[in-house]
């Protein structure tokens, strides 16, 4: 009969699973405490949550959830986890800039996305998307540029009116 513990932990991890957009799979040997602590206290401030599981615990808890892909090779070894529960870019970009400052310290195993399985290119490729808000941003940008541009021509046109000068055609 499985221990209470290890019974509650399965729970606590089902129900993060339940609710992750994406969720990168990390090798974190030899990082130290400091590095550790940097990266817990970057992943608060992007909304990502990072920790350590047994990795039998998490392949229960992602059975339980229903995600089918098999993750069994990438959990071996020593493995965190970078969940994201809003944007499913954050887990990848978080892990992919604080894994090259770190240098083989922080290796990207794989991933998932929407309950998949991503390699770890995918990952990559994620993590080089630019934000979410910088996609808003940029989408806001190129809806408003047409109506600045006729806005700038109109003004031109009343400036020309005004001074008694011929419109230009």
């Amino acid at each position: 009969m499985p221990a209470q513990a290890k019974l509650d932990a399965v729970k606590k991890l089902t129900e993060k699973l339940k609710d992750a957009k994406a969720m990168v799979f990390v090798d974190y040997k030899g990082i130290s405490v400091n590095e550790d602590t940097e990266l817990r206290k970057n992943a608060r401030e992007s909304k990502v949550e990072y920790f350590v599981a047994k990795n039998r615990l998490v392949k229960i808890a992602l059975k339980e959830v229903g995600i089918e892909a098999d993750f069994d090779d990438l959990l071996e070894g020593t493995t965190s986890f970078a969940v994201g529960y809003e944007d499913g870019v954050a887990p990848s970009k978080l892990i992919y800039e604080f894994g090259n400052k770190l240098k083989d310290k922080l290796v990207i195993k794989g991933g998932m996305v929407d309950a998949e399985r991503v390699d770890v290119k995918t990952v990559e490729a994620l993590a080089k998307l630019p934000s979410r808000e910088e996609l808003l941003g940029q989408v806001a940008y190129g809806l408003l540029s047409p109506v600045r541009m006729l806005a700038v021509a109109l003004t031109n046109v009343a400036e020309q009116k005004e001074n008694g000068e011929p419109a230009a055609e």
